[in-house]
Formats: C-alpha cells, structure tokens, sequence
C-alpha cells in the first residue's frame, strides 16, 4: 500500500489531502490561508506575489504530512497568469482571478481576430476578462515594458509544479489548464502562438503539454510530480466524473459542464472548450444569474438568506400558480442577452403571494441552468447524471425541483476538498504508470464521492410542464434567443 498527496491552491488557501493509493480513502488533511492582503474595500486582489502560494504550501504540509508519500498532484485556481523573464523570475505580480480590469482587452482581442467565430474556431473559447490571454492584451496595453520583459507564460500550477522540481529547464502543463489559456485549442491539441503574439505583441516560451498519466518530473528526494491540473479540472476528477455525467455549480453566477468524448467548437461562444484531466474534453456553460437570483429575491421578502427563502418556497407548489421568473438581473450569457433585465410573468391576484414568488425564484435559476443543459445536449453531449454543487445544493427547494427540471437523476455529493482528492489521484495514476502497475489510459479506479442521489420518479411530467411554462415566457419575451442561435433549441 502506497501513498499519495493532492495539493489544491485555490484563491485564498492551499489544502492538501494524504490519500491511500490503491482506495483513495483520506488519511490526513492540511491547510493554510493564503498570506495576502485583501484590497481596500475589500474583495480579492488582482495581483498577487506567487511567493505567497509557496509560503501557504509550505505552512500546509507542516508537522511531517507528507511523510511517506511517494508523489504528488497540484490543483490550483485557474486563469492566473504568471509572466517571468528570461532568468525565471516574475517580471510582476500574477494576474489573477476574474480580473474587470481586462474587459476592455478582451472585447479588443475579439475584434483584432475577426469576431467570436474565429476565436471558437480557433481555440474553442471566445476570450473573457478572466482568461490569461485577455490578461496578456491588458499588459501590454496598461504595462508596456513589463511586458516587453516578458519571456515565459505560467500559470499558477505549472509555476507551482515547477518550483516543487526546483525549477528545471523543462517546464510542463496539462490539457486541462492549457485549455482555459486562450492560446491552446483543445481541438487540436496544439498551442497558438500567434495569438500569444496577437495579445502581447511578441512571442514567449509555452510550457510542454504533457499526457494526462504522464509526470512533470521527480524531486531531488526522489518524489514524483504529475502534471498537475486547472481546479475545475481536478474536482471532476475527484468526483469520478464520466461519460454521462454533468455537473451544475450553483455560485452567485451558474456553470454547467459534462464530460464528453470529443471537443466542441461552438460558433455562438456560449460553449467554452475545456479539456478535462484524464484526455477526455470538459465543454462548459456559463450563466450570470444563479444563487445572486435567490439573494435577490429574499432581500425583497425581507428574508435574511436562501435558506429562508426555501422554507418559504416549500409552502407554495410547482408551477408556483403560475408565476414565472425569467432571473436576468444581471443581463445573462446564456442564452446572449447581456443588456436585458429580469422578467417576473403570470401576476394574478391567486400567485400574488410570497411563497409563490420564492418558489418561481428557485424555479426560474434551475430552468435558467436547464436552459444551459439543453445547449449542451444539443451538441449530443449525454446527461444521464447531474452532479449538484454549491452551498444552495443542500436546500430542500432546490433538491425538490432539479430532478424533475434537469430530466435526469441529481447527485448532491457530501461537501469534500474534491480538486485536492482529485490531484491527488492524478498522483496515484501517474505513480502507477511509472511502476507499470497502471495503464496510461485508464485512472485509478477510487472510491466514489458520498452522495445523496435524487430521481425525478413520478415528478418528471410535472416538472416538464413547469419547464414550458417557463419556456413559453421566455420565447414571448425574448424571442428566438435560442432557436436564432445554431446548435442550440428551446427545451
């Protein structure tokens, strides 16, 4: 029996799991915030000295956790750009996280390349504040001669890989977080480089992508490091995810992605292009509205939290007489309709009532990701299985409504540090291969995530009829956002 350790270094923290190799059951934990300074007003920070995720890491893995562990797997939070010189050092903080300073760099990064078609032709992604080339276009602009300095594009778990090898001449990356760069084509398995130089205005080194089982090195001391991962990555990977398997995220904003055997190229850049972590593709969804539609909501009832808004909602009944709110508050992606505003139909003097309106609130931010399902399905990605997460996962309407809106068995996985578990297992498959005991084609079979499982049952034809309803008001109001859209349809 071996052992092995996942590390995730998301925004704010570095947790790290001790696994059982062959099971992947959890023997010991750590953590440690991360040692950065809020901004004024608070929030997180834009730029961040990567320094600070060693420091974090080192402070985890304190008091002999990693003792007798025999290789390790990095998860770490996405999008954040580490620029270094030509000697391997950091010519500026990294840029990280959903950075609002870069909007204007990604629309001009759109238009530089001919439209949205021809970045999803050519990277399957249509570029976003948050995504390192975007971040490269904002240096250049904002930042010129440090962005002249610029030699060598990381991002936050490649420079982390490569710190724990002590900083070899050969720097690696996986598929997974090279597909969320804006120059890797998840398509062709290839880099761009000229849209690197498009962005930044001349070229730099890339990393070396590397197979999903294949490791990024071995330590002096003779531990072995995977590749290494993106977060979202590795918490698919945590969760056993397969073919067939879909995962809603329910956050202030909505996410839903599945796995599938091929990549998407999504001309209407409502599909982001992801390759996932074992050689599979990750395509993904995005919504702008999702939990901020229930906070919202119980802020008018006077309501404290969604938690109370749910009690309220269990009182009213599918359908909530009729009440149907389409929960655009903040324009939405999907489907593209970024200056609209919500829309609350069905007013009657029966559905005018409080506990109707928390219902259609819960109603319409699971129609709204149902929405996002069907572009997915649309494009012959197969949902037998929704994977719930998020804090709002746990509330009784939710739990109520998903399986009979989704039209698919709904799977809320007990709360777990799955990216730390899934680079973890990263870890184990890598070490595996190097030993010959496994098949670099096929993970570490490990246990499963805990799970409360919930079938739509007899509630699946009620749920369909609240499903059209919901349709219905959002064709008249909004007509042809879908349908005028390829690859896409309506319910």
């Amino acid at each position: 029996m071996g052992i092995v350790a996942g590390l995730d270094s998301s925004p704010d923290f570095t947790r790290i799991v001790v696994c059982d190799t062959d099971t992947g059951a959890v023997l010991r934990q750590g953590y440690a915030p991360h040692p950065v300074e809020s901004p004024e007003g608070g929030g997180r920070p834009a730029d961040v000295d990567p320094q600070a995720w060693l420091l974090s890491l080192g402070e985890a893995a304190g008091g002999g956790l990693l003792e007798g562990v025999q290789a390790i797997g990095v998860s770490a939070q996405q999008n954040a750009l580490v620029p270094l010189d030509a000697q391997g050092g950091t010519v500026r903080p990294a840029l990280v996280g959903g950075d609002r300073r870069a909007q204007v760099s990604a629309a001009d990064l759109v238009d530089s390349l001919g439209g949205r078609e021809a970045w999803a032709q050519a990277v399957g992604c249509v570029p976003q504040a948050a995504q390192p080339v975007t971040k490269l276009r904002w240096l250049a602009k904002n930042e010129p001669e440090a962005a002249g300095r610029v030699a060598v594009l990381m991002q936050a778990h490649d420079w982390l890989v490569w710190q724990l090898l002590g900083r070899p001449v050969r720097r690696t990356t996986d598929r997974g977080g090279a597909s969320g760069t804006g120059y890797w084509s998840a398509a062709t398995g290839a880099y761009r480089p000229d849209l690197v130089e498009l962005a930044l205005g001349h070229q730099a080194v890339l990393p070396e992508v590397i197979g999903p089982a294949e490791a990024a090195g071995t330590t002096p001391e003779g531990l072995l490091i995977s590749a290494g991962t993106g977060e979202t990555m590795a918490a698919a990977f945590g969760l056993g995810l397969g073919l067939g398997d879909a995962v809603v995220s329910l956050g202030a904003s909505g996410s839903v992605m599945a796995v599938h055997p091929e990549a998407l190229v999504d001309q209407t850049g409502m599909i982001t292009s992801l390759a996932d972590a074992t050689g599979m593709h990750l395509p993904v969804v995005t919504t702008l509205n999702a939990v901020r539609a229930l906070r919202g909501t119980a802020e008018l009832l006077g309501l404290p939290d969604p938690e109370a808004l749910s009690e309220l909602a269990m009182k009213s009944t599918p359908g909530a007489h009729g009440l149907v709110l389409l929960p655009y508050l903040e324009g939405e992606r999907t489907p593209a309709l970024p200056h609209t505003a919500g829309t609350l139909a069905g007013l009657r003097r029966e559905s005018m009532k409080p506990e109707h309106l928390a219902r259609a609130a819960f109603e319409g931010m699971l129609c709204g990701l149902a929405d996002a399902l069907d572009v997915l399905r649309g494009r012959g990605v197969e949902v037998r299985r929704v994977f719930l997460l998020g804090q709002a996962a746990e509330l009784p309407a939710v739990q109520a409504a998903a399986p009979s809106l989704f039209g698919a068995q709904v799977v809320v996985p007990q709360p777990a540090d799955y990216a730390a578990i899934g680079a973890a297992r990263q870890a184990a498959w890598a070490l595996g291969v190097s030993q010959g005991t496994l098949d670099p084609r096929t993970p570490p079979a490990w246990q499963g995530a805990a799970a409360q499982v919930l079938e739509p049952g007899e509630d699946l034809a009620v749920g369909q009829a609240v499903r059209q309803q919901y349709v219905a008001v959002r064709e008249q109001t909004h007509p042809g956002a879908f349908t005028a859209q390829p690859g896409t349809f309506t319910a």
